[in-house]
């Protein structure tokens, strides 16, 4: 089982954005002394009082060359603001720094108040991600090439440099609504998964609809599943509980806001459901988000339910978001994270 750490690399309150950048870069180096397997990059924009994390290859770039083992993930990056052939360049640039260590994650994100600020219309999301994901498979798989789309055409272009890893880094792509998991499935790429909005039950059905469909559409094998979540861990249950508590608070608080303001911008369908999404964000307490969202505890807490959830889910890995809302101080990060990688990794060989 893979084991992961979601980095937003987030603002600090009263405090610089170099001394954000550097807390972000000591986590890095401790999931690489650790042994954690993949430290995993978000895509944000315009949110300054919570990440600074919006170019995650040029962090991923760096993270490549201050270490020489963990894999470097993008958790997601958003194609359809993307010029394909630039980020085609880039990301195999990351993947030839970190000698094959990239594992490019893709997805169309659902802020759409970011495609308003970069001039894109979300309503083509889906056209524009598929036509940019097939441009940039076609750049890193062919010396030359050319290609006609409805948003991007090119003519006898050649991409450089190719990926270190051949034919290309592994994608995985996100799944942002429930109709999402059987397309991936038809489509046969892992999916990602979270659960801070779905509740781990519901997620069952929607995983169960992912492989149903990757098996109809004639894949081999299985498909694999990852999911990021909510995640603490402490020596004792009741730090565990107390510690992360108002972090994870202020962060569905949050959240509540962008999705209202992402429904405003959207279709009535599109905006019905985020609407009811934020009804229910705005009604969680603490204690739900532990039961249905979250995975905390002590480390013997968190691999009882970690296996539990990998029998019924089949889960190929976790993104653990160890802390999620931005607040909680880097020593308990850090502290978390040693835990995870030293205490329930190993009980998952």
């Amino acid at each position: 089982m893979e084991f992961g750490m979601f980095h937003e690399f987030p603002s600090l309150a009263g405090r610089s954005e170099t001394a954000a950048f550097d807390e972000g870069f000591a986590q890095v180096d401790a999931a690489e002394e650790f042994g954690l397997d993949v430290m995993w990059l978000a895509e944000l924009h315009f949110e300054p009082y919570r990440s600074l994390l919006a170019a995650p290859l040029a962090i991923a770039s760096a993270i490549a060359a201050r270490t020489r083992r963990i894999q470097i993930g993008i958790a997601v990056q958003v194609l359809p603001l993307c010029h394909p052939l630039r980020l085609a360049e880039e990301a195999a640039t990351v993947d030839q720094i970190s000698q094959g260590r990239l594992i490019f994650g893709v997805g169309r994100s659902g802020v759409a108040q970011t495609y308003d600020a970069y001039g894109v219309s979300y309503a083509e999301s889906r056209d524009r991600f598929r036509e940019i994901l097939d441009i940039v498979k076609t750049a890193w798989s062919q010396p030359r090439f050319s290609y006609e789309g409805r948003y991007h055409s090119f003519t006898d272009v050649a991409c450089v440099p190719r990926p270190y890893r051949q034919p290309m880094p592994p994608i995985r792509v996100a799944a942002s609504t429930p109709d999402t998991f059987p397309a991936i499935g038809r489509l046969g790429y892992p999916v990602f998964a979270s659960t801070r909005h779905t509740a781990w039950s519901d997620l069952a059905d929607q995983v169960r609809e992912y492989h149903d469909a990757w098996q109809a559409a004639g894949h081999p094998g299985r498909g694999e599943v990852y999911v990021s979540a909510p995640t603490y861990l402490a020596a004792t249950a009741e730090r565990a509980y107390a510690e992360p508590r108002d972090s994870i608070m202020h962060f569905y608080t949050l959240q509540a806001a962008l999705l209202a303001e992402a429904a405003r911008r959207v279709d009535p369908e599109t905006a019905a459901r985020r609407l009811a999404r934020v009804e229910r964000i705005r009604n969680l307490t603490y204690d739900d988000v532990l039961r249905d969202n979250a995975l905390i505890g002590t480390p013997a807490q968190v691999a009882e339910r970690l296996a539990a959830l990998r029998d019924e889910l089949g889960l190929a890995g976790i993104l653990a978001e160890l802390n999620c809302g931005g607040q909680i101080p880097h020593p308990q990060v850090v502290e978390a994270l040693r835990l995870l990688c030293r205490e329930v990794k190993p009980r998952f060989r």
